[in-house]
């Protein structure tokens, strides 16, 4: 049985940044103390081990707070067709930015076809704040639990992704994305969607309890970010608590921009990228406009090559890959 795909990353806080402006509690010390007690002497390592790594870290994490609205041009530009969803984060940011309220982010559902750059998003959004990101892959999900624990009790029990996000990391208020959650499906003994129906509400996230550890522990600031391709296979209650947003591919002028900067940041990378030209040539945006944003980074490392190869310091429409699988198409949504 394969495990799901999850990832812990934490992000610190850059220049032009959300600062950090408060500290705050995610779980009370005396219960994790009392639990930690009572567990039989030889027995539960795994759980032992996690209490005594809450108790060193301690519960206290770090919370941001804008005491200005971040700059944003920059992702204005690189994520063209997001811009609805940045809007609304601005608005959301700007809210509390001269106020004593903690930074709210209502749950969003990212949904538009493979490759237009959801989770590349996703992403952006976690650096922009300056806070930690916590991922999980619904695709390749094989356990009901990811997300909120599996019991002690059991063979390989561990904490879920909620939990170990927050315990393990140094943010009161992560990013969490559950990606391309419309493949969770059904046929799990255990709901792998049932805890967000809690902890996508603010009132019950304050006390989540992972199936593992059992001990209370404050998830109300989490910033949830899910992606999917079908709302037909996300349950009505989830839908419900998030704000879903439509992101379709970028027409082909911004497609054109997302390729320039694309061959701009590639070339800047590398020791080799000054041999080629600062800007590719029109009649080669015009090819790599036709790709999905996910694909166009391979296709330009490819060009590069066979520039390279050459012996050309300028690519060509010939050093684009020949394939039919980024290709963009009509895109029509379904309700």
């Amino acid at each position: 049985m394969s495990s799901p795909s999850t990832e812990l990353v934490c992000t610190g806080p850059r220049p032009g940044a959300i600062p950090i402006a408060q500290m705050r509690h995610l779980y009370q010390v005396n219960e994790v103390e009392k639990r930690l007690t009572k567990l039989p002497a030889k027995e539960h390592e795994h759980l032992r081990a996690t209490y005594e790594r809450m108790l060193e870290k301690g519960p206290e994490r770090f919370q941001v707070k804008p005491s200005g609205l971040p700059a944003m041009d920059h992702l204005y530009d690189e994520l063209p067709n997001f811009h609805p969803v940045l809007d609304d984060v601005r608005r959301q940011i700007a809210l509390c930015e001269d106020s004593r309220d903690a930074l709210e982010i209502t749950p969003m559902l990212l949904l538009g076809p493979p490759g237009v750059g959801k989770t590349h998003f996703a992403r952006h959004i976690a650096q922009l704040l300056g806070t930690g990101l916590g991922f999980v892959s619904m695709s390749s999900l094989t356990a009901g639990w990811v997300l909120s624990g599996s019991s002690s009790q059991w063979k390989g029990a561990r904490p879920g992704k909620v939990f170990e996000t927050l315990v393990d990391g140094a943010y009161a208020n992560p990013v969490i994305v559950v990606d391309e959650i419309d493949k969770a499906g059904g046929e799990h003994a255990y709901d792998p969607l049932g805890s967000l129906y809690g902890l996508l509400e603010h009132d019950t996230a304050h006390s989540f309890i992972d199936e593992f550890a059992e001990v209370p522990i404050d998830a109300s600031q989490v910033i949830w970010v899910a992606t999917a391709n079908d709302e037909r296979c996300i349950p009505e209650p989830i839908l419900n608590r998030m704000n879903v947003f439509e992101v379709q591919m970028p027409d082909r002028e911004a497609a054109r921009r997302i390729a320039v900067r694309l061959y701009q940041g590639i070339r800047a990378a590398h020791d080799w990228g000054r041999r080629f030209d600062e800007r590719p040539g029109d009649d080669v945006l015009d090819g790599l406009s036709e790709l999905a944003p996910r694909e166009m980074r391979r296709a330009w490392m490819t060009a590069f090559g066979n520039a390279k190869l050459a012996r050309r310091d300028r690519i060509e429409v010939a050093d684009l890959p020949d394939t039919g699988a980024g290709k963009r198409s009509t895109i029509g949504f379904v309700h």
